[in-house]
């Protein structure tokens, strides 16, 4: 279990909120009025975990954000697809797979001792955009997109703080890793696997992104594949986001730690497009500030928590 680091709780209403990563899961207790950011904890996360186990480390990292004077109105997941968000059911195979059609809203409310109206379930994505839309990069933009990189790419799209998935050029869901784009897809181009495949293609070396980043101010072969990889994003982004005409699009996941070796080049397909590319302020915050915010949105906490609990459902829209 991480070690917990206290900040204040001089506020009595809260939500803790997960984010559940590909390596680690991550917890903070979160201020309803302002999101801030109370208490947090972090665990390692094992692809092998039994569902049981999951469960037990859930509940065990929401010890650690209890205080004694008062308890959380509930607990939203930011979970990777694909995931059923409503009926809180994951369908993941490549990863977490004791998970796999389990009700985890029915499960998480017995392990607890809550009512099943107090989980609810956000993708990953959705978290992260509207974390930095309530208060990081995207702050106080119209329209704006989010967009994470790692193993897979992620995103998100949101239009006066809250999340669209549907409009004019929103792609189905919202999501756009499975667009035909070239002659595959887009996340064969923007994913750990095409920088990976782009250097092994130069080198034969089988190196993972990080270390290929790490040797770029001296490997020539390591520089062209995150330009390759820049030029790549500015062309996806200049014909499948712009459409949509956001003010800005937040990059964060893994890859874009490493954002000085490409954004340049993405910048450079989008000049006349009228967007900014950033990268997120709030980092690992965004998706846990994000979830938070989540809770907050009367629109979604009445579409899922009435599924399973409408007086629940009711008190949730009431809440400040």
């Amino acid at each position: 279990m991480g070690a917990a680091v206290a900040v204040d709780f001089s506020d009595a209403r809260s939500v803790l909120a997960f984010d559940v990563g590909g390596s680690h899961i991550t917890v903070a207790r979160c201020n309803l009025k302002d999101f801030r950011i109370l208490r947090t904890a972090r665990a390692p996360l094992p692809s092998d975990l039994t569902c049981d186990e999951f469960l037990d480390l859930i509940h065990g990292l929401s010890h650690e954000m209890l205080p004694n004077s008062s308890e959380p109105v509930g607990a939203v997941l930011a979970v990777p697809g694909p995931f059923d968000l409503v009926s809180g059911v994951s369908h993941m195979q490549h990863k977490l797979k004791s998970l796999y059609g389990v009700d985890l809203r029915k499960a998480l409310a017995e392990r607890f001792g809550w009512r099943s109206g107090q989980f609810l379930f956000v993708n990953d994505a959705v978290a992260f955009l509207l974390g930095e839309v309530h208060c990081g990069a995207a702050r106080g933009a119209r329209r704006a997109v989010g967009i994470v990189l790692g193993s897979g790419i992620g995103s998100a799209f949101a239009c006066d703080g809250q999340r669209v998935t549907q409009g004019d050029g929103i792609p189905a869901g919202g999501e756009i890793w499975n667009l035909p784009y070239g002659n595959g897809i887009v996340e064969d181009l923007l994913s750990t696997r095409a920088i990976k495949g782009g250097y092994a293609a130069l080198t034969g070396k089988d190196e993972e992104v990080i270390s290929i980043a790490s040797g770029a101010d001296s490997d020539s072969d390591a520089r062209a594949v995150f330009q390759r990889f820049g030029f790549n994003l500015g062309q996806v982004f200049r014909d499948v986001l712009a459409p949509f005409g956001p003010d800005v699009v937040v990059l964060g996941g893994g890859i874009s730690r490493s954002a000085r070796l490409f954004l340049p080049f993405a910048q450079n397909q989008l000049n006349g497009f009228g967007f900014k590319l950033v990268t997120s302020r709030l980092l690992d915050q965004a998706p846990l500030v994000g979830a938070a915010s989540f809770w907050r949105s009367g629109s979604d906490i009445s579409e899922k928590a009435a599924i399973q609990d409408p007086e629940r459902a009711d008190s949730l829209r009431d809440d400040p």
